[in-house]
């Protein structure tokens, strides 16, 4: 019986592309529990190009505990099929025996216990050792970041983002591409850009009043190596307007422009561009539609959606390497560049494990550097919990049910709206809560909590409109991050149903009773993307009610019924 790498290889040879992966070299290391750093780091030399792709920091600069999705649901055509399967479900499809490293790093599963086992991931100064292994390796490799870098903790709040700067300068990136930065005003981000030392990429950033493409943001960028000509071609996050406020950008517009890609393609090709690579801040399912509409891509740098897949998924002739989020990953590809085209491929998804990574000594410096005038902050304990706190899911994570409890209670609510971000360390049980694991899961420059009246009407359209941005079977309708978390309020969603269709049942949950459509409810909740919104911080929200708790204790939330899955 043929295995499923086997059926992926003959498959992908069947299109005249042959790649492997290397994560059965360290999954079943991770199962024999005897991991070492040279063991993670091990990789067969393939080929005569390596990147090396990392997206999805969002300011995180030290070690942390990130649990990965246990409810991801996929729509349309791509229901069941991955990044939308997790669990045991997901364990079974790679292979990857429970209670392992590996169930650790991609799953959910028993998440409290592994991580008391297995200790943090990340820190860019292991990140930094990885990235320097690989170009001892291959010197001339390319370093891409995807984007969400300037952006997410305390410090990236009180500098700017220009602790996140110095550090990912000091990791010497050749290119990035861009969605949250965007967030800190285009200002501050022209200032950041015109003194970056790499590319600052993206062929969908246009000159809003112009309708052409704005010059701070170049397409792409053109590299020789390994004897051949390799083009990378940025691809923003499309959808800034809708997701986040857009008078903070309003220079600026985005969209996927598939069709401004294919002239970019269409013209790298004409330069003698061998190989085609997209940085992409599209979003998983968007980037596996763009590689059948667009003609002529390799391989896509997938971010935005924060997955992380120990293999490539194959769309077309275009390889997705998608590379987890928070510096839990460094992806390495090596690719087979000759006679005008990409021949094959190795990659390696490489879990950043940082009780077995060593620091790097000079960027473990820097990045203490940046933290020290904020050292007395970030560590105030201002609370315990009991429960394992986490946020990325479709629906409430436990973080955001603590939020959305603080909003009800701090603001004299019936109900809290909180957005679906997937952004945010997790903090299992028994650990204090600090200031800066706060601000990890609230930092942003547009926090501040309202208070209004809402109608059960206009909340059902609230969830409608933002279902549909999540679970629209086209991707190129999805145009937001995972479902609003609610407070106080429960519904049910029909996730196969057309938009107006999918939310039923509306009830408030202090009484039982049916939500109204004519009544008005007083709502409580953060980040609009309105520019006249007022009301207090939300960490400053959410700091007063942990205080008031001491200790945090999660009840399970049953408040959402999902059907059609």
């Amino acid at each position: 019986m043929i295995s499923r790498r086997d059926f992926l290889q003959v498959s992908m040879a069947a299109s005249a592309l042959v790649g492997t992966s290397g994560f059965g070299n360290w999954a079943k290391l991770a199962a024999q529990q005897s991991l070492t750093q040279d063991q993670l780091l091990e990789f067969d030399t393939f080929g005569n190009v390596s990147l090396i792709h990392v997206t999805d920091i969002h300011g995180q600069l030290k070690p942390i505990y990130f649990r990965e999705p246990s409810v991801n649901i996929g729509v349309g055509g791509n229901k069941g099929a991955v990044p939308h399967v997790t669990g045991a479900s997901f364990r079974k499809l790679y292979g990857i025996d429970d209670g392992s490293y590996s169930h650790y790093a991609l799953s959910s599963g028993d998440f409290s216990a592994l991580a008391k086992g297995y200790g943090r991931v990340g820190g860019l100064d292991r990140v930094a050792t990885v990235i320097n292994a690989i170009r001892a390796d291959r010197p001339d490799a390319i370093l891409l970041d995807g984007g969400d870098t300037w952006h997410g903790s305390y410090t990236c709040y009180k500098t700017n983002a220009q602790d996140m700067v110095n550090v990912m300068n000091a990791l010497n990136p050749d290119a990035m591409t861009f969605h949250w930065e965007f967030t800190l005003g285009s200002e501050r981000v022209q200032e950041i850009v015109e003194n970056l030392p790499f590319a600052a990429l993206g062929q969908n950033i246009f000159d809003a009043e112009w309708d052409e493409p704005a010059e701070l943001f170049p397409p792409y960028k053109m590299f020789e190596r390994g004897g051949t000509k390799i083009a990378v071609i940025g691809q923003a996050f499309p959808y800034m307007p809708i997701a986040n406020p857009g008078w903070m950008f309003p220079e600026y517009s985005f969209g996927i422009r598939d069709e401004n890609m294919q002239e970019m393609v269409d013209q790298v090709r004409a330069e003698g561009a061998e190989c085609v690579v997209v940085l992409s801040h599209n979003g998983f399912d968007v980037d596996k539609k763009m590689a059948t509409v667009v003609s002529g891509i390799d391989v896509i740098l997938s971010g935005h959606t924060h997955d992380a897949l120990p293999e490539p998924v194959l769309s077309g002739n275009t390889i997705i390497v998608p590379s987890g989020s928070n510096g839990k990953f460094v992806s390495r590809v090596d690719l087979d560049i000759r006679d005008g085209g990409m021949k094959g491929y190795r990659h390696k998804l490489i879990p950043i494990f940082s009780d077995i990574i060593e620091p790097d000594a000079e960027v473990a410096k820097l990045i203490n550097e940046q933290r020290a005038p904020f050292e007395a902050e970030l560590n105030e304990v201002i609370g315990k919990t009991e429960s394992l706190l986490y946020r990325r899911g479709n629906f409430n994570g436990t973080w955001d049910d603590v939020i959305c409890d603080a909003l009800i209670s701090e603001r004299d609510a019936e109900i809290a709206l909180s957005p679906g971000v997937r952004w945010g360390p997790s903090v299992i049980p028994g650990q204090d809560i600090t200031r800066e694991d706060l601000f990890n899961v609230t930092s942003m420059s547009y926090g501040e909590a309202y208070r209004a009246e809402m109608t059960g009407e206009f909340l059902k359209i609230v969830l409608e409109d933002v279902a549909d941005n999540i679970f629209n079977p086209d991707p190129y309708y999805q145009q937001g991050g995972d479902m609003v978390r609610t407070g106080g309020l429960g519904y049910h969603i029909d996730v196969s149903q057309p938009q107006g269709d999918r939310i039923s049942n509306l009830t408030l949950l202090k009484t039982g009773e049916a939500i109204e459509p004519s009544r008005s409810y007083i709502v409580a909740g953060w980040a609009s993307v309105n520019e006249d919104t007022e009301g207090p911080q939300i960490w400053d929200v959410v700091e007063s009610h942990i205080r008031k708790q001491g200790t945090i204790k999660v009840e399970p939330n049953n408040s959402v019924t999902i059907k059609g899955i």
